[in-house]
């Protein structure tokens, strides 16, 4: 599912997409210290995944940076993999994610109003 380029909640995706990198490299620190995940590991995993973030985030004007946005939600998720609480992260985002799409759509999709007058 993609939106419009002009459409508001496109911004809004754009913004979990962002904050969506913050907690990537957060969890970094908790792959390392707790989970015992090597450094080239999580680093190399916790890259990848940024990087569809910043690439999604940075196309969502077209179609293909809503599909690098789904992209980041599952690399995000299997980031679980790596640290289990990556998984709730990962769905958080991903509900997110989901509800920016769903309300843009449904502006998208709602009547136009016209004006009275």
């Amino acid at each position: 599912m993609t939106l419009a380029p002009d459409n508001p909640m496109r911004v809004p995706a754009m913004s979990t997409l962002i904050f969506q990198i913050i907690v990537v490299w957060l969890g970094y620190i908790g792959m390392i210290q707790v989970a015992e995940v090597g450094l080239g590991i999580a680093a190399g995993w916790c890259a990848a995944v940024s990087v569809l973030c910043l690439v999604g985030a940075g196309g969502l004007r077209h179609r293909w940076g809503y599909l690098v946005g789904w992209a980041a939600q599952a690399g995000t998720i299997a980031l679980g993999l790596l640290t289990p609480w990556m998984y709730a992260m990962g769905i958080i985002f991903a509900l997110i994610w989901i509800t920016c799409i769903v309300l843009g759509r449904r502006i998208e999709t709602r009547p136009r109003e016209e004006s009275a007058g």
